[in-house]
Parts: C-alpha cells; structure tokens; sequence
C-alpha cells in the first residue's frame, strides 16, 4: 500500500474557495478524491489518472471544481470554488494501480482524510 497524506481542510464561508493537498509516498496511476458528509454514504469526488486525456467529476462539482497532479512528487491536488454548505464532508484521497474508477472498493490505499466545514 501506498501511504497518503491530506492537509488544506478548514472552515470556509458560502461561495469561498479551497485547495486540498494528498501527498503520497509512492507513484500510482489512479489517484482521486471522495468525500463523506455527516450521515451519508461516502462519494466520488474527482478522479484522475495518467491515462486518461481528461479527469472525471461528480456532476455536481465539476463546473467548480479542478483536480491536478504533480508526478513527480506524487501529490495530488483538488481546487474547489464557489463552495456551499453542501460541500461540508471530510475529504479522502484514495489511489489504486491501474485505470481509475468509481467504486471505492477498488482503491487499496486511503488517506485519513480532511475536514471541510462551509458555513452559509
């Protein structure tokens, strides 16, 4: 497994903007976001891998939402804007070997994750 670290969570107002970290110890091709709220089921956020032309988002972020990778260093990143109470969920970053998908029974490595509180 590859370790992952997430930082960037906060407290943020109604229309705001953040940017959230995951730093992982190793390469893999497949990184992403998930978020869980309080007292739902945990849900896919932003997906990205190397062999993909473009990313993957919920429908209901992805006109306000950008998620980047720097390979090199192996950190992924997830630029959110326009954000509403809604979006209050603890953030996890997850990667799996191979190409991405939604189902988060096929990533082996997770993060802790971050929380994120927006206030209206």
């Amino acid at each position: 497994q590859v370790h992952l670290a997430e930082s960037g969570g906060g407290s943020v107002q109604a229309g705001g903007s953040l940017r959230l970290s995951c730093q992982a110890s190793e390469y893999r091709n497949c990184m992403g976001w998930f978020r869980q709220a309080a007292g739902k089921e945990r849900e896919g956020v932003a997906i990205s891998d190397t062999g993909r032309c473009y990313p993957d988002y919920l429908k209901t972020v992805q006109d306000r939402c950008m998620i980047s990778r720097a390979t090199v260093q192996g950190t992924l990143y997830l630029e959110m804007n326009s954000l509403n109470p809604e979006d209050t969920a603890i953030y996890s970053c997850a990667a799996r070997i191979g190409d991405c998908t939604w189902s988060q029974r096929d990533y082996t490595s997770w993060g802790h994750g971050t929380q994120v509180t927006v206030s209206s």
